[in-house]
């Protein structure tokens, strides 16, 4: 019994695992930073939400570099591609993302830095100008101005129409999205789009006759703030 346990023990587990190389690990590591870095500028030149929030940049470079990092490990070792799959599979995220392309985003870092731990760098860069050049394109026709919902509340019938003119005459876009008469006056929800957020024409809104209150809120398609 003394035998089997010293034959089975006699190697060590570190004796078995790839000769590991600084330059290769550094260079893979800086590759996958750079195109982390590259996927996150992207994301926040393309953002369509209400407020960036630079932490989300910032995960997607880490995430590029994690995942180029167990790449890593999992193809120089079966042991420890094994322990690695039961370690990753007691993991559970539980952060609700609420833009549809945060998560092509995550995916497309998490995708870059599997490419390069596995040795294809050169995927790994093709594929991101690739799908950065398809997210420029699907998503410049929609950088038309700021969004925004005007709430006007007014007095009476007659200062809808004066009133309306004069936010078509002064944003990019204008839509009436619903509107509410009631005995103490007509409130009208406006989605409009500016450039710039230049908001001078409230003032002349507020000055017109009939215009009890102009509100503006920021919106992005889903909820207001």
């Amino acid at each position: 019994m003394n035998q089997v346990l010293n034959q089975l023990f006699s190697v060590s587990f570190f004796e078995k695992a790839v000769t590991f190389s600084l330059p290769d690990t550094l260079l893979i590591m800086a590759v996958s930073a750079l195109i982390g870095l590259f996927i996150a500028a992207l994301y926040r030149a393309t953002y369509q939400g209400v407020m960036y929030t630079m932490t989300y940049g910032v995960t997607l470079v880490g995430v590029a570099m994690v995942s180029a990092l167990i790449l890593c490990v999992v193809t120089s070792n079966v042991v420890l591609t094994l322990g690695m799959v039961g370690a990753l599979s007691i993991i559970r995220f539980r952060t609700s993302i609420k833009e549809p392309m945060d998560i092509m985003f995550m995916f497309w870092a998490v995708a870059a830095g599997i490419a390069v731990g596995a040795g294809m760098a050169g995927v790994a860069v093709v594929g991101s100008l690739a799908v950065g050049l398809a997210v420029v394109l699907l998503t410049r026709g929609r950088q038309n101005g700021v969004p925004f919902i005007l709430v006007l509340s007014l007095t009476d019938a007659a200062a809808e129409t004066p009133a309306m003119e004069l936010v078509r005459a002064r944003v990019k876009r204008c839509r009436l999205k619903s509107k509410r008469v009631g005995q103490e006056g007509t409130e009208l929800t406006v989605d409009i789009r500016l450039l710039k957020e230049n908001t001078d024409f409230m003032r002349d809104l507020q000055a017109l006759p009939g215009v009890e209150s102009a509100v503006l809120v920021t919106y992005n398609g889903e909820y207001m703030n």
